[in-house]
């Protein structure tokens, strides 16, 4: 169905997988478009609540832009890089789709994040990291500027003056500085990553999926909003959860004490 991802759907929970291990599942235009296409679907399908995104192998969940196959295109266009256009097409479309998606998506940090890659990182809901991973804003070493949305997440998640520093000089941010900074949502040893996600993921499977999709789409807005739209953009989605299913069976559930099934709709 994908040529560079592993896409697979069990028990409410879709996981994408980038499968491009021989170059760290670096991001060339095939897997970014891939990558959107997979988001999408997931999206589209009732059955997914949640989606966990990472990456092949145990040594990187991306190592950012295939450059080998850009600079071929540089070449083949006369050597000019035409990297607005590269980012319009292609990154953008993926990271809005993350964000836009009604749906969580954990991270799964699994090795390298570098660049680009990194900036996928920073797109999901929660980001969980090995403690021997690492995040890279690596653009700096080949003379570009952070891109595909790390200007945006960064300074929201750590403030501006760390943001600064790690887009400035590129340097290694290992697991447990990005917990300490706030870059990831947890760090944990590698042995205990898979454990981790999973019980992660439990809890967004059989969640008010319905109630989250909502909570990530007015808080999305929040970041560049005041506080009365965000008033009015509460009262409109609360009207409209008030009359979910799963707003019937929350209240249900506590009024009678007991543990409630949510469906996500």
């Amino acid at each position: 169905m994908y040529e560079n991802l592993l896409y697979d759907v069990t028990n409410s929970v879709c996981r994408i997988t980038l499968n491009r291990p021989q170059v760290y599942n670096a991001l060339s235009p095939g897997l970014i478009r891939d990558i959107t296409a997979a988001i999408e679907a997931a999206g589209a399908d009732e059955q997914v609540r949640v989606v966990v995104l990472t990456g092949a192998g145990d040594k990187a969940f991306s190592s950012g832009a295939d450059l080998k196959e850009g600079v071929a295109n540089a070449v083949a266009s006369g050597g000019q890089l035409a990297l607005g256009d590269s980012l319009r097409t292609t990154y953008h479309p993926m990271i809005r789709a993350i964000r836009n998606l009604p749906k969580p998506v954990i991270g799964r940090v699994n090795g390298v994040a570098a660049g680009a890659g990194c900036s996928l990182a920073l797109a999901c809901d929660v980001v969980v990291c090995a403690d021997e991973a690492y995040f890279s804003q690596i653009f700096v070493n080949i003379g570009l500027m952070p891109d595909a949305g790390s200007t945006f997440f960064l300074p929201r998640l750590i403030g501006p003056q760390r943001a600064f520093d790690l887009c400035s000089t590129g340097r290694r941010v290992y697991g447990p500085e990005a917990a300490r900074l706030g870059l990831v949502s947890r760090s944990v040893p590698t042995a205990e990553l898979d454990t981790t996600v999973d019980e992660i993921v439990a809890y967004y499977a059989v969640a008010p999926t319905l109630a989250i999709g909502a909570m990530k789409k007015v808080l999305n807005q929040s970041l560049y909003s005041d506080l009365d739209h965000q008033l009015d953009q509460e009262a409109d989605n609360q009207d409209i959860l008030g009359r979910s299913a799963d707003t019937i069976e929350g209240i249900g559930a506590f009024l009678m004490k007991r543990k409630a099934n949510f469906s996500g709709k």
